[in-house]
This record gives structure tokens, C-alpha cells and sequence, in this order.
């Protein structure tokens, strides 16, 4: 997805935060776990129980500086933490608009490692949302590590679904999804897959909006997306269903042990929130069979 260059972001509250050497950690919510199993994958190491064990975190690191040289729609279009950093004005205005009460979350760009409530924040965990904090962490080499492993080139609109995705969580947490579908354990149908399904839903219904978010001065931020940047955000998608990770470790695929859903199930609801909008996104009404 393409900024307009003269739009103006410098009004993003994105914190960078880290300097240390990344680590795997646990306790995520969104998509962080797939990046230990790339890890079990790519390196011979089995760091899969770490999955689901976040233990007692370290003491949560806070502050952080501002992300220089992110002033225009042309500077998030050169540089992936300002892209993350502009996107972050966008979806915060579009959830501004839907949602009564919306609380704007923190977003920190990881920069090697750092300590939150939820566990350590580094490419390794990927990016996730810590409810406790109401943060979203991502550090932005996580997409070469999914251009390296995966065949998806997780350009810029694939970036911004990433991101998209774990404000989706965001919404969630202020709405009472996580509180009133807790875990329940992992399967095709549990809570964890719901849950994750709708915040592509929630991603895919910000995309279809986005261009209608504006700057200070009237100015849109983004462009409408091109089929092939809609393409690659559904590759992305794709990249990190259930059963896809599973074929790809050359393990049996499991139903039974998905946590996010099928590569078809992410993609899916990634384009039913772009075609009916957030009212298109309740995963939790559906029967199993129409996940």
C-alpha cells in the first residue's frame, strides 16, 4: 500500500525501543508464534514448547524514542519502521471512527529485543499485542524472515495487514472478546482460531477503508491498494495459516493443533472485511464448518 508523499505523519505517537540481542520468548497474542516454529524449522532446533509458556517475564522495559525522519507519506514509503509508524495514524482514525471509546494503543518498533508483560518482543517472537499494556510490538526484520522462508514477498500492504492484524487484537481487548471467549485450548473451532480469524477480518475491513483516512491538512494518507498489493497481503495471509506451517516443517497437518486457522480460513476472512466491513467479522457466530 502506497503513502501519498506529501502526507504528513510526523503526528505518530510510534516509540522505538530495544538495542539488545533478540531473544524467543512467550506469552504473545496475533501471529508471533509462527516465528518459533520457523525457528524449530530452519535451524534443526526444537523451541516449540516454548509455545504457550511465556514463564515470568522480565521487568517490562518502558519509554523509548521517537522514529526519526518519518514526517511524510514519502519517508513511510522509503523506510519500513516509518511505514509502521505512519500506518499506525491510519488505523488508529479508522477505529477512532467505528468504534465508541477506542483507546489508541502504543506501538514500539523493536529494535533487537525488548521486555514487556507479555514476554520478550524481538523478530523471533514476531510481532504481537500485549493486552496489559494495550501495545503492539513489532520489529520490522520479521519480514525478511518471512521473505526468506516463505514464497511471499511481504511488501508494503502485506506489512500493514501485519500490523492491521494486531490492532485488531487491540479492538478486541477493548470490546470484551478476549475476555468473554477466553482460550479454550487449540482446534479448528477453538476461541485462539476465532480470535485470530477476526482479527483478519478486522485487518481486511481497515484495507477496504484506508484510503478514506486523512492527514491535518485533508490530505489522504494512502492510496487505494493495487491488485497485486491485495495479492501479496493475501499471500501473507496465506504464508502463516495453521496448516501451512505445518506442511511446511514436513510435519502431518493437524487440525487439532491449530491455533490460527488454515492458510484458506486466514485469507478468507481477510476478504470478508474488505467486502462487508467490520460487521462481517464475527467469527464467534458461525458454526465450525463455516470457519
Amino acid at each position: 500500500m502506497t503513502f501519498n508523499d506529501n502526507a504528513r505523519v510526523g503526528g505518530n505517537s510510534a516509540k522505538r525501543r530495544g538495542g539488545t540481542v533478540a531473544a524467543v520468548g512467550g506469552g504473545a497474542v496475533g501471529i508471533g508464534a509462527i516465528a518459533v516454529l520457523l525457528i524449530s524449522l530452519f535451524t534443526g532446533t526444537d523451541l516449540t514448547g516454548l509455545l504457550g509458556e511465556g514463564g515470568a517475564p522480565a521487568e517490562p522495559q518502558t519509554g523509548g524514542e521517537r522514529i526519526a525522519n518519518c514526517e511524510t507519506g514519502q519517508d513511510a514509503n522509503r523506510n519500513d519502521d516509518c511505514r509502521l509508524a505512519a500506518a499506525s495514524l491510519n488505523i488508529d482514525q479508522f477505529w477512532g471512527k467505528t468504534v465508541e471509546g477506542y483507546r489508541e494503543p502504543q506501538l514500539i518498533i523493536v529494535d533487537g529485543s525488548t521486555s514487556t508483560q507479555c514476554g520478550t518482543a524481538s523478530n523471533a517472537t514476531g510481532p504481537f499485542y500485549c493486552p496489559p499494556e494495550e501495545t503492539v510490538y513489532v520489529d520490522p526484520t520479521f519480514f525478511a524472515l518471512l521473505r526468506e522462508q516463505f514464497d511471499t514477498t511481504a511488501g508494503p500492504l502485506a506489512q500493514l495487514y501485519v500490523l492491521a492484524h494486531e490492532y485488531g487484537h487491540h479492538v478486541q481487548n477493548l470490546i470484551g472478546v478476549m475476555e468473554q471467549y477466553p482460550n479454550n485450548g487449540t482446534g479448528p473451532a477453538s476461541n485462539g482460531v476465532r480470535t485470530e480469524l477476526q482479527a483478519d477480518c478486522f485487518a481486511g475491513a481497515w484495507v477496504a477503508d484506508a484510503e478514506d483516512q486523512v492527514d491535518e491538512n485533508g490530505t489522504p494518507y494512502l492510496e487505494r491498494p493495487t491488485s497485486q498489493q491485495i495479492a501479496d497481503a493475501l499471500a501473507a495471509a496465506a504464508s502463516v495459516g495453521d496448516d501451512h506451517i505445518q506442511a511446511e516443517s514436513g510435519g502431518v497437518v493437524n487440525p487439532e493443533s491449530w491455533t490460527h486457522g488454515s492458510s484458506e480460513q486466514r485469507q478468507r476472512w481477510f476478504d470478508a472485511g474488505r467486502a462487508g466491513g467490520v460487521n462481517a467479522c464475527d467469527t464467534f457466530s458461525v458454526s465450525a464448518g463455516s470457519l
